[in-house]
């Protein structure tokens, strides 16, 4: 991106990835400043995978520039063209003066093959993989604060577990709820994203993690069965969301039990990617947990991970399941 605003363009670009939202922002800033606007009618063009063969992305691309210093072309879908391998071809041996952007969605070329292995050597490669779930609400920290705003710990993670991990969505649920906000407004809360956002905290998988980690076993199986019943929930990604928890919780205890000097810069490592504003639930919950029975729920989780993906023939609800699971937790 920097390149690009500099006006320094490589020769190919190859952006793909199962996440679609990085992918798609660099090929509009590379087709919004590689052609002057009075120029793009001569010298882009946007074709789309499943249109065209790569016979014609090549001729498109050993075409010489009118008026202009460059001439480029974007391939989109490209993950839907038969033979693009074929387009290593061109790759091989690309022109100065051509700009190509080949533009996969929710797919990526075999790095084995010489298509990827040319990119490689005469442009760039972006491969942009799906987002953990763990991984968001700090993401979303980071891009509320690209936009200008701060947002709660808490607002991130909800907003987390309502959007899911689609990055895309994200960006245009912000969107949205900057269009909301007060005037002169800088600082996102909880209350603005059930507001705008349409989920409620009070039965959030993030509440069902933090009852846990206090062991608050009747707000725990509450709001555990109020999520089971819901239309759109899904066991494998809710124990996602423990497994984050116990497994940095896991990190962490194992740390204290070295029996060295555990400061603030030891909890930062053992607790990594977790905002400071949660530290003092993991304290919580490693008074509440002890080693052994961490790895006892990690494990746990794995089975339940196991079942919600429909394992050894299981026929029970998810939502069913997840009360099980939260009853079999407090239950050690």
């Amino acid at each position: 991106m920097a390149e690009i605003s500099s006006g320094e363009f490589r020769k190919i670009y190859l952006l793909m990835g199962e996440e679609s939202y990085y992918p798609d922002l660099l090929c509009q800033a590379i087709m919004d400043n590689c052609i002057e606007e009075s120029f793009r009618d001569f010298n882009q063009s946007v074709l789309y995978g499943n249109e065209v063969k790569a016979e014609t992305v090549i001729d498109n691309a050993r075409r010489f520039p009118m008026m202009s210093e460059r001439n480029l072309v974007v391939l989109k879908e490209a993950q839907l063209m038969k033979n693009l391998e074929n387009l290593a071809i061109y790759c091989d041996n690309p022109l100065d003066s051509t700009v190509l952007v080949i533009l996969m969605h929710g797919d990526s070329a075999d790095k084995r093959k010489a298509l990827y292995k040319s990119v490689v050597k005469n442009g760039a490669v972006l491969d942009s993989p799906l987002m953990k779930d763990w991984e968001l609400p700090k993401w979303i920290e980071g891009y509320f604060n690209s936009r200008g705003l701060q947002i709660e710990p808490e607002a991130a993670m909800l907003m987390a577990e309502s959007v899911g991990t689609n990055l895309s969505a994200i960006a245009l649920e912000t969107d949205k709820l900057l269009k909301n906000l007060e005037q002169g407004c800088s600082k996102v809360r909880v209350q603005d994203i059930e507001k705008n956002v349409g989920v409620s905290r009070q039965f959030s998988i993030f509440e069902v993690s933090k009852a846990l980690c206090y062991r608050q076993g009747e707000k725990a199986l509450k709001i555990a069965a109020h999520l089971g019943n819901g239309a759109k929930f899904k066991l494998p990604m809710a124990v996602s969301t423990l497994y984050a928890t116990f497994n940095h919780l896991l990190r962490y205890q194992a740390l204290m039990a070295r029996g060295t000097a555990f400061g603030p810069a030891e909890k930062a490592e053992a607790l990594k990617g977790v905002n400071p504003y949660f530290y003092k639930d993991y304290d919580a919950a490693a008074r509440n947990y002890p080693i052994q029975k961490t790895m006892q729920i990690i494990s746990l989780l794995c089975e339940y991970d196991y079942l919600g993906k429909g394992g050894d023939g299981v026929q029970s609800e998810d939502g069913e399941l997840f009360v099980e699971l939260v009853a079999k937790i407090l239950g050690m």
